[in-house]
């Protein structure tokens, strides 16, 4: 179904097949790129503004429709709401920051200027997993850019993505400046196929794994169509001999399970100095017993996994770690997606556990002997989102966090951390391109060289 940001988010708007009613979308967004993009900056700016005022205040209705779509706590709804609000206030600010430049000619009597324009349509792909921030990413700074925004809903939470659009219909950005298609599953490799290879569609971007990410670098590829991707992790906390032991072990605690480590950004290894590791292990093991494993609702830091599939995949890189001489601890199954968080120790480069990306409640010990050790290890990864360190020798941090192939990078702290304003990507099998701050402007407008001759050209002939 496709449904305009007019309409009630659960209205199904036509009796079209899914890819001509998201053909229908990409027209209608096309036909509304003329007056959004002749807006004003500062007009554009309270219009998104009035937008984040309303998500601000639907913290409520959003938790209800994640509880229900995704089985996503409180907790974590209201963090999306809270996050995706400060996004589109971000991005409001940046609509007066679009800026160009003058650029000396070497022609007498010619007057160049480089200057930055709207794309056109832009495509949104956003999944699940944090559906409010991510959708949000999608759009806001497009907007910002005076583009109009064609959503891709997951089809995992289409209630809640139709929710978002249908915001930003309340706020008064104009009708069909930002429309969400919706899909039934089967349908969704036709439908991104097909609005990608849209005319009217200039920019996609797209949050979700690095398998997808690559189909849908091809077909924007084969269509010129730019292209931002932010995809899989595989996130190393490194924890140097003289860290704070503790601190490390909060950071990794909050870092590997929060949304029961179902983030892009999760810390899926620690590498570690084998000095400390022993204590570390303990300390990091003692911490997680104790949190609650249930309905995140009533109290629980620990929900289940998204599927079944996801629940399986999860049980056999845990079983195959074990098999291989990696000491487990946690990971019980306590119902059919629920399980106690899991420690896998003294992992090595043989086990699925150690290369491919868990998304779900396990963080893996990596020991190593030295500091060239531990870039080593923190880069033997096709990924390359986020990345951490701890230790009390801050130039030493920065000298590794230069080493380290990571996107995003934080001495003393978590691997998941976002904020609105800051350049956020990843390098290598997680991506390429920019969200968020100015680093967003050159994603959604086209740089043009525009000249003015002030006096005649002389030409040759």
């Amino acid at each position: 179904m496709s449904v305009s940001a007019s309409a009630h988010p659960l209205t199904d708007v036509s009796n079209h097949s899914a890819v001509t009613a998201a053909l229908a979308a990409v027209d209608s967004a096309q036909a509304a790129f003329q007056q959004w993009s002749e807006l004003g900056p500062s007009e554009r700016r309270r219009r998104l503004n009035d937008a984040a005022d309303l998500l601000a205040g639907k913290g409520d209705e959003f938790t209800a429709l994640m509880a229900e779509e995704i089985g996503a706590s409180a907790a974590w709804a209201h963090f999306n709401v809270r996050l995706a609000a400060g996004m589109m206030r971000e991005a409001a600010a940046m609509t007066s920051q679009i800026s160009g430049e003058v650029i000396p000619a070497d022609r007498p009597g010619s007057f160049a200027m480089a200057i930055r324009q709207p794309a056109g349509v832009c495509l949104g792909i956003a999944p699940w997993n944090a559906p409010v921030i991510l959708a949000t990413r999608a759009l806001a700074m497009p907007l910002a850019c005076g583009n109009t925004v064609v959503l891709k809903a997951s089809e995992t939470c289409p209630k809640t993505h139709a929710l978002l659009a249908d915001l930003m219909g309340q706020a008064g950005l104009g009708a069909n400046v930002v429309r969400v298609v919706a899909n039934e599953e089967k349908d969704a490799g036709a439908v991104v196929k097909a609005l990608i290879e849209h005319p009217a569609v200039r920019r996609v971007n797209f949050t979700g794994s690095t398998r997808v990410g690559r189909i849908v670098g091809e077909l924007a590829g084969r269509a010129l169509k730019p292209v931002l991707l932010e995809l899989g992790g595989k996130s190393p906390l490194i924890v140097m001999a003289d860290a704070d032991i503790d601190e490390a072990v909060n950071a990794t605690a909050f870092g590997a399970f929060m949304n029961q480590g179902q983030i892009c950004m999760s810390t899926e290894r620690v590498v570690i100095d084998e000095q400390i590791a022993d204590q570390f292990v303990e300390k990091l093991r003692s911490k997680i017993a104790k949190l609650p494993v249930g309905d995140p609702n009533k109290g629980a830091v620990i929900g289940p996994v998204i599927s079944d599939r996801s629940a399986d995949r999860f049980i056999s890189l845990l079983e195959d770690a074990n098999a291989k001489g990696a000491s487990v601890s946690g990971g019980d199954r306590i119902g059919r997606r629920l399980f106690k968080p899991a420690v896998a120790d003294h992992v090595t480069s043989e086990m699925s556990l150690f290369a491919q990306e868990s998304f779900g409640p396990v963080v893996t010990i990596v020991r190593v002997r030295d500091e060239n050790d531990l870039v080593r290890v923190a880069n033997d990864t096709d990924y390359g989102l986020a990345g951490a360190i701890f230790t009390r020798d801050v130039t030493k941090a920065l000298r590794i966090a230069k080493k380290v192939q990571t996107g995003s990078f934080h001495i003393n702290g978590p691997t998941v951390h976002d904020e609105a304003q800051m350049p956020f990507g990843g390098m290598k099998d997680s991506g390429f391109g920019r969200f968020g701050g100015k680093a967003a402007i050159h994603e959604f407008t086209d740089l043009r060289w525009i000249t003015i001759a002030t006096e005649p050209v002389h030409y040759p002939f």
